[in-house]
């Protein structure tokens, strides 16, 4: 069976003899996501679920970081991480919506992320089965620092991943975390100099490849139960917060002092 590639928009899939599909994004150097690109994701994998050729998936990303979550500072303000300003509600639906779609897939995923996975692009992190990092990897929920609520499930997630007090550091904090923190806490699952990233995430899930198929799906199924129900019960009460708070001085400080690279000021208000 020779290797087998595609690309849609931002986002490509190559499949290889060994069941291995690899999904790299290609938004460089920040691979900020928008609804497009995860919906996108969500596609791609509803296929791979019913695609022989594919056992697991890597989720990888071209250039420097992993992802940097939604782009607030960029055209629009695009605030709460659907891809469109904040007021406006695409035709389309909210990005969160393909958040739980891919929640709901079955094929198992293992994400080699490198320098930063922020915000929305934690949450994507988390999204997967395994993660493996860097020393050089940084995670942050940076939400609060913004004067926004999290988003992305990651209330389900990262307290799911590393227990209720680290998951109110993070989110009261936003502060970073660097790889061989993020390994101690379970926020990784296994640490790697740069230059393997890759090749041990390609490793790791040969050795899943390896394993019956229909037994890996039926084990994740028990394992993972009603996550994506979860995750769609925590993205409606996330999206309800984001939108209030996308209203108050406290965020538009955030989201500018972000911008021009200073200490917010926040009044609570």
């Amino acid at each position: 069976m020779s290797n087998e590639s595609e690309a849609t928009g931002d986002l490509s899939c190559e499949i290889d003899r060994d069941f291995i599909a690899t999904l790299e994004i290609r938004r460089p150097p920040a691979n900020f996501f928008d609804h497009a690109l995860i919906r996108q994701l969500a596609d791609t994998l509803e296929r791979l679920d019913s695609d022989d050729r594919c056992r697991v998936a890597i989720l990888c990303s071209e250039g420097k970081h992993f992802c940097a979550g939604a782009d607030f500072g960029g055209e629009g303000t695009r605030t709460t991480e659907k891809g469109a300003s904040a007021g406006e509600r695409p035709a389309e639906g909210h990005l969160y919506d393909e958040a739980v779609r891919l929640f709901a897939t079955k094929t198992p995923v293992v994400a080699a992320v490198q320098g930063a996975a922020i915000g929305g692009g934690l949450g994507l992190a988390l999204f997967a089965d395994f993660r493996v990092a860097t020393p050089e990897s940084r995670f942050s929920a940076n939400f609060a620092r913004l004067g926004f609520h999290q988003g992305f499930g990651l209330s389900v997630t990262l307290p799911d991943v590393v227990g209720i007090q680290a998951t109110m550091d993070l989110l009261y904090t936003g502060r970073r975390v660097p790889g061989e923190e993020a390994f101690a806490m379970g926020l990784c699952d296994r640490l790697v100099p740069a230059d393997r990233l890759r090749q041990e995430a390609r490793a790791w899930a040969v050795e899943i490849a390896t394993s019956a198929p229909l037994a890996i799906r039926s084990i994740r199924e028990t394992l993972r139960g009603d996550l994506a129900e979860r995750i769609r019960v925590a993205t409606d009460h996330e999206k309800i917060e984001q939108e209030r708070l996308q209203a108050t001085d406290d965020f538009r400080e955030g989201v500018r002092a972000m911008g021009e690279r200073r200490r917010p000021e926040f009044k609570g208000r």
